[in-house]
């Protein structure tokens, strides 16, 4: 197997020969072997291990990247296995997210009805109002506040919550992605990238992005493994 000098791993990545050493510091890469002098020999194992982690960063982040890498340095096989399933896992549930916020989001703006956010007298609505347009409860509804789903504003004169245009927007789609199953915590999570992107209209053009971003990183997981096998066959 032919030596390798840390800037030899360093140069195909575009890394400074610090950051090689340091991956193998923190246990990334497997510990190298040093001439009477005192220098780093590198092999093709090591250059399959540094592939193998910075696929996995691309793939999964820095983190998970390091613990998968020294979960291999530990012999722990079934430990390295396990974290690339919740990886597996975590992208399937973004994309049933996905698909059940475009769906959600296609029934809002299909569906006919007042889109303005205010009941029959032009205010907006209030707690009771809204509960009813939605068929659920008054408590219900402080729930998802309490989730931080909702944001209603209180009347300054009374105290009274009033829900506005945006904030009925988010009541429906917090009902209907509710009744497809999701937690509070996780609604709580779209609704607040509706109000970032600016509303249903905004949030619908982002969600081509968000599906090539997750189409990128189920390919960067393709990727990642197959450089892992690789430096597995090589270690063994």
């Amino acid at each position: 197997m032919d030596n390798l000098r840390p800037s030899d791993l360093a140069r195909e990545h575009g890394l400074s020969t610090q950051a090689v050493r340091n991956y193998e510091r923190d246990g990334f890469l497997p510990p190298a072997e040093r001439t009477p002098s005192g220098y780093r020999v590198y092999t093709e194992v090591h250059a399959a291990a540094l592939r193998a982690f910075l696929g996995l960063v691309r793939a999964y982040g820095h983190a998970v990247a390091g613990e998968i890498m020294r979960a291999l340095a530990a012999g722990d096989l079934d430990g390295v296995l396990m974290i690339i399933d919740r990886g597996h896992e975590q992208l399937l549930r973004d994309r049933s997210t996905l698909e059940s916020v475009r769906v959600s989001i296609g029934q809002l703006t299909a569906e006919p009805g007042d889109a303005s956010g205010r009941s029959r007298d032009g205010a907006p609505y209030s707690i009771g109002e809204l509960a009813h347009r939605l068929r659920v409860t008054p408590a219900t509804l402080r729930n998802w506040e309490d989730a931080g789903i909702l944001v209603p504003e209180r009347d300054l004169a009374t105290g009274y919550r009033v829900f506005r245009a945006d904030d009925v927007r988010d009541a429906e789609l917090a009902h209907l992605l509710r009744r497809g199953g999701y937690p509070l915590g996780h609604i709580a999570t779209v609704i607040d990238q509706i109000r970032t992107a600016g509303g249903t209209e905004a949030l619908a053009l982002a969600l081509g992005d968000w599906r090539r971003k997750l189409t990128q990183r189920g390919l960067a997981m393709l990727d990642a493994s197959a450089q892992l096998s690789r430096y597995l066959s090589l270690r063994s």
